[in-house]
């Protein structure tokens, strides 16, 4: 994983969905914190969406957000279990 703290250009961005799981490694949140934060609008790098009916959520963390809110950039995506 690369976190990018201080560099004069912006990464290369590509909208990949950052998985909830390599938030919480990157953070040393627990998912089920970082999933509920979304869900409430409280934490602003994703958003939490839930069809009509269902009781589960989805989650869209862009890379871009991601970075812009936490500072966390990982150009490779994983292997993360949700």
């Amino acid at each position: 994983m690369n976190r990018v703290t201080n560099t004069n250009s912006p990464p290369r961005f590509t909208g990949r969905n950052v998985p909830i799981a390599e938030l919480a490694r990157a953070t040393g949140k627990d998912p089920q914190y970082l999933r509920v934060g979304l869900q409430k609008g409280i934490l602003n790098f994703g958003y939490a969406f839930k069809k009509d009916g269902s009781t589960e959520f989805n989650y869209y963390c862009p890379d871009k957000k991601v970075f812009e809110e936490l500072g966390y950039f990982n150009d490779q995506a994983g292997d993360y279990d949700e």
